[in-house]
């Protein structure tokens, strides 16, 4: 079985080599074997657990809740259940932030359309709108 030093892993996983010691310190990837010379030897599992992270990161997820998906991966029992369970949350986590977002569109294109040109003027109706509306506690 190859194995892989710090420098090789950064390089193939596109991270820096703090990165790598973070994970590892933090649980995400299992401690090394390391040389009689102190340097540590990653194996090519390491490097595709690495790859997940990272991949799942792009996805949205935080490392807290990489590590503990990592830990659902793991175990060996409800395996399934608890993944399940991971996934159904954080679908609902995603839903909830889809409709954040529609709300924002609205809005902007609400602002959009108070001002349906671009002519370089002083006064512009989007600011305007935005300075006249302040929230609860303030109008009060």
């Amino acid at each position: 079985m190859r194995t892989y030093r710090t420098s090789e892993v950064a390089a193939k996983c596109h991270i820096n080599k703090e990165t790598l010691r973070y994970y590892e310190r933090k649980g995400l990837i299992p401690e090394t074997e390391r040389t009689e010379g102190g340097y540590r030897l990653y194996t090519e599992e390491t490097i595709r657990r690495i790859q997940f992270i990272k991949r799942m990161q792009e996805l949205g997820f935080t490392l807290a809740e990489i590590d503990k998906l990592l830990g659902v991966v793991d175990r060996d029992h409800d395996r399934c259940k608890d993944m399940y369970h991971f996934v159904t949350q954080k679908m609902e986590e995603i839903q909830a932030q889809i409709c954040d977002l529609m709300r924002i569109e609205a809005m902007l294109q609400q602002l959009k359309a108070r001002c349906p040109h671009e002519d370089n003027l002083y006064t512009c109706p989007i600011i305007d709108l935005l300075l006249e509306e302040r929230p609860d506690e303030e109008r009060k």
